[in-house]
């Protein structure tokens, strides 16, 4: 059967077809030595590898399974999210122009602006998931590279990946998607015609809260800048340990399942929040009234993923109030994983412009009625 004809579900739980050639295993070795020996005329082993932050095995089967799930011909892995962000921009030359959606990952957004600054970067930060802002900016700029976040974090902001990718092509530029709350499952933004999608597979590709990793992934891997960033990584060093790297196999397996049943009780508990008396605004993609529902619903396949926001009525106090009641929401960092959790965003990131009532929801794999009867009891006067 031809590969592209297999389903997200079935590449995942088949690992991509992978048997281990040594000893007919159906999970791959875990190999932790660091460096390869060779022989007496000092020619290669056979396995061809000489040092581990160059040669990972199992690092080479994650990034072969992650790259058919996003319909890549690539895909390198990262130590975690932040360090592929950092090789996309660390490949461009200096004196270029990006341009980036504003309101996505304060991390991000944080360390780009630091970062421009040293490297002489023209950073031009603006509300691209707006289709005249993008066309118009692109046609300015004629940026090197534009970078956005769909749906984006913590607003759920949804920019239309293929629009933005015919602007940024018209004036020559790269487009580069961050695709971490949709994850390839409900989104492959390279068939929408983004140049590279990245994910902090740390959060829903992994899923457990137990792996820090983040993930390149390209259908031009002779690009230059594609090279450059690959070069980097050798060079730096921003390489993924063998364990690391067998553990997020072993959780890609489950991710179709995880990502339709955490989609399924997010939708329910968008909803449910949209009608409660306590709750001011509802942020998710999935409600037929949110501004970004459209472009999601063309560009989102199968569900409308984990993330969600909403502000509470009332103040800062009263928000708070909400999380310190939440039994089954653990009050933690991190979206993705199967166990749900909520963050008061204006105590993490106070500086940023996010109101004090804002709280941001990952949902897991619980009983979505749980989850909203945990809600219910939280938000009651």
């Amino acid at each position: 059967m031809a590969k592209q004809s297999l389903s997200a579900a079935t590449i995942a739980a088949q690992a991509g077809g992978y048997i281990d050639a040594a000893s007919g295993g159906v999970v791959p070795p875990i190999q932790p030595s660091t460096t390869f020996a060779r022989d007496r005329n000092y020619a290669l082993h056979a396995s061809g590898n000489i040092y581990a932050r160059d040669d990972n095995d199992v690092g080479r089967v994650a990034e072969g399974l992650l790259a058919r799930l996003d319909n890549a011909q690539a895909a390198l892995l990262f130590p975690n999210g932040m360090a592929s962000i950092a090789a996309v921009f660390r490949a461009l030359p200096t004196g270029g122009c990006v341009l980036v959606q504003t309101q996505i990952y304060w991390g991000t957004t944080k360390w780009l602006r630091d970062f421009c600054t040293r490297r002489g970067l023209n950073l031009q930060e603006a509300e691209l998931s707006d289709p005249a802002q993008m066309q118009q900016l692109c046609a300015d700029y004629k940026p090197d590279l534009v970078f956005i976040e769909t749906p984006s974090n913590p607003w759920l902001r949804s920019t239309d990946i293929a629009h933005a990718a015919g602007c940024v092509h018209a004036h020559g530029g790269r487009l580069v998607v961050d695709a971490t709350a949709a994850t390839p499952v409900l989104t492959r933004a390279l068939d929408f015609g983004a140049d590279i999608v990245m994910h902090s597979a740390t959060k829903g590709i992994n899923g457990h809260s137990d792996v820090l990793a983040g993930v390149l992934a390209t259908k031009d891997p002779e690009a230059p800048h594609w090279q450059a960033i690959a070069t980097d990584r050798h060079d730096a060093g921003a390489v993924i340990s063998s364990f690391d790297a067998w553990l997020l196999i072993r959780s890609i397996r489950t991710l179709p399942l995880r990502v339709e049943r955490m989609s399924q009780n997010a939708q329910a508990v968008a909803e449910y929040l949209d009608d409660h008396p306590s709750v001011e605004t509802v942020f998710y993609p999935g409600l037929p009234s949110f501004a970004g529902h459209d472009v999601a619903r063309r560009q989102m396949l199968g569900g409308f993923g984990s993330l969600l926001s909403f502000c509470v009525k009332g103040e800062r106090a009263d928000a708070l109030r909400v999380v310190g009641k939440l039994d089954l929401f653990h009050r933690a960092t991190s979206l993705g994983g199967v166990e749900s959790l909520v963050e008061h965003r204006h105590t993490i990131e106070p500086h940023t412009g996010i109101p004090e009532t804002l709280l941001r929801l990952s949902i897991g794999i619980e009983g979505g009625e749980d989850l909203i009867a945990d809600l219910a009891q939280a938000l009651a006067c």
